[in-house]
């Protein structure tokens, strides 16, 4: 049967440590801080340093986690763009109030023309893009 609380993580269940001894034996120490330089892959490297590094750095952490990704052809997360997007709600209202608040900081002298709709009904097409 399945279960249903089952994580479509690939790397739900893997300790770093483990993720880390898997980069190093595949790439050694020297490819790996080419790969991803960080310093705790570059200077003195150990597994220890790395974990203590990397447990406190999310960026970093992600970084090694997609090279684990890769490495192993496994499926990649989403981008930041396409987690964003997918978060989302069609709420264009605080959006634009928002975006008005930031081009009346950035252009004082700006007509008020801008916050119009256009022909095509878009508002402030010119700072979100195409809809």
């Amino acid at each position: 049967m399945h279960n249903m609380n089952q994580s479509n993580d690939p790397l739900h269940g893997l300790k770093l440590e483990t993720i880390i001894t898997h980069l190093v034996e595949r790439y050694g120490w020297e490819n790996l801080g080419e790969r991803i330089n960080i310093r705790c892959f570059t200077h003195d490297p150990s597994i220890k340093s790395s974990l203590q590094f990397l447990r406190k750095n999310d960026w970093a952490r992600d970084k090694v986690e997609y090279l684990y990704l890769r490495a192993n052809k496994l499926p990649l997360p989403p981008t930041q763009a396409e987690t964003k997007q997918a978060g989302k709600k069609p709420t264009a209202k605080p959006k634009a109030k928002v975006a008005n608040h930031k081009v009346a900081q950035a252009a004082p002298n700006k007509s008020a023309t801008s916050d119009k709709p256009s022909v095509d009904g878009k508002v402030n097409k010119h700072i979100w893009g195409k809809s």
